[in-house]
């Protein structure tokens, strides 16, 4: 654990260093809750609560997908990440604190959303809802931190970049994360149970609401973790193979 928090803060140093990486991961997130979220759901307590539960789904999505995706590539170009890899501590503490510094991160991408919805929205949300919601948060994480890393290890940064936004935007429109619970059009609301993006933010919602989570999405979202857990073990060990073997 010691070792792990050294790297997850040197990973948070290397990310700091350069603000806008911070702040691009909070800017799309809160920038949705300002045009969206803000005008259009802000006076109904009800909605405003469930559409912030959203955007919170797409902040955790958005940071854990781009921060692993490119993060892990651009990292795998560099001398130091083989070097830390041939460590006689191994790989365990340098992957730990990445995933340690990943959350903080994610943490920091939230803050604005739940800001602007406390300020500019009629949301509201008990203690104990928000306790539930925080929990939820890092339970809807794994999915795409796993979606990052198999990005991550299996692609170089140019394609990683790539690769990651055209997987996102589909997911968060496809998933329904740009609508409220019943809101999508007809086709959002027949592909989005299949999509990992729609079990989250049900779950999210269900955090915040009375919103009964769907066992289809509940079901796929499992499934997804599963497959998206094998893909990014495979990634890494397909890595480590080519590389130092």
């Amino acid at each position: 654990m010691p070792l792990a928090l050294i790297h997850a803060r040197y990973q948070l140093l290397e990310t700091m260093r350069i603000p806008i990486a911070v702040v691009g991961s909070a800017f799309f997130p809160a920038a949705s809750m300002i045009f969206f979220v803000v005008p259009f759901a802000g006076n109904d307590p009800t909605t405003a609560t469930v559409a912030t539960a959203s955007m919170v789904t797409f902040a955790v999505m958005n940071a854990n997908i781009f921060q692993y995706g490119i993060g892990v590539a651009e990292d795998r170009a560099q001398p130091w990440d083989p070097y830390t890899r041939t460590l006689p501590a191994g790989s365990l503490p340098r992957f730990a604190g990445r995933i340690l510094a990943g959350l903080v991160l994610t943490a920091i991408s939230l803050i604005p959303v739940v800001v602007i919805a406390a300020v500019a929205t009629e949301a509201t949300i008990t203690p104990a809802a928000f306790a539930t919601a925080a929990g939820t948060v890092l339970l809807v994480s794994v999915p795409f931190t796993l979606l990052g890393l198999a990005i991550g290890y299996s692609l170089p940064s140019k394609a990683a970049i790539v690769v990651a936004q055209i997987v996102f935007f589909p997911l968060a429109f496809g998933g329904g994360l740009l609508f409220g619970p019943g809101n999508s059009p007809g086709f959002i609301e027949t592909i989005a149970p299949f999509l990992p993006t729609r079990g989250a933010v049900e779950l999210m919602w269900a955090a915040v609401s009375d919103f009964p989570v769907r066992p289809l999405s509940l079901g796929m979202l499992v499934a997804w973790i599963v497959a998206l857990g094998a893909l990014a073990s495979w990634a890494y060990r397909r890595d480590e193979g080519l590389r130092y073997s």
